[in-house]
């Protein structure tokens, strides 16, 4: 059986450097009928739960570590037996909102992830945060890219661990290289695709942001 993006949104808040704001955070999951891997874990363990669907979750995979992407990631791994992965780069986030519960392994740049028959590579694209982490399913013509990519441009660098021309660095060499068919779905939001962004790039550096 081919894998499939599923998909569920939930809502909630975000706060860094003393500010919270009203989110609503997009949750991926992709797999087939049997097992699964679910990308980034926030505000509603029942909402994912129900976008599993009762498969076997492989790994919950976090694109990055702010609160709005791991806030119940310790609670779906109880929940579903499956190991938290994050890049390293990301704990310094990791451990504001989780202090006393580290994730349970790493992402590495070119890391393979299989699950239902394909496989997701871990891009790292910096930025956003220090250890944000983009998935493409080459197979399924897809890349999930959480905070890092949007309908519109870069995801926001206006705060403590971000960095602006980190994340253009990013995108232009990590994201826009893949073939422009490639659907990008996002940590907010709708989707886009490579070929749809990738003529602003000039846009968004001359805006700087």
């Amino acid at each position: 059986m081919t894998a499939r993006v599923d998909h569920a949104v939930t809502s909630g808040t975000f706060s860094l450097d003393g500010q919270t704001f009203d989110v609503d955070n997009n949750v991926w999951v992709v797999g087939d009928d049997t097992e699964c891997v679910v990308l980034d874990a926030p505000h509603d363990v029942s909402a994912i739960l129900r976008a599993v669907g009762g498969r076997r979750v492989v790994a919950v995979l976090a694109t990055h570590a702010h609160d709005d992407h791991v806030r119940v990631a310790p609670e779906l791994a109880r929940a579903t037996g499956a190991p938290v992965l994050l890049h390293p780069a990301d704990r310094v986030l990791w451990d504001l909102v989780h202090p006393d519960t580290p994730p349970d392994g790493e992402l590495a740049d070119g890391q393979a992830v299989d699950v239902a028959g394909t496989t997701l590579r871990v891009l790292h694209t910096p930025g956003h945060s220090p250890g944000a982490c983009s998935l493409y399913a080459a197979d399924l013509a897809a890349v999930f890219t959480g905070d890092t990519l949007f309908a519109g441009g870069p995801g926001a660098t206006g705060r403590s661990y971000s960095d602006f021309d980190t994340i253009v660095e990013s995108i232009r060499t990590r994201l826009l290289t893949l073939p422009p068919q490639t659907v990008v779905h996002t940590g907010h939001g709708d989707d886009t695709t490579i070929g749809a962004e990738a003529p602003h790039l000039d846009e968004w550096i001359a805006r700087g942001h």
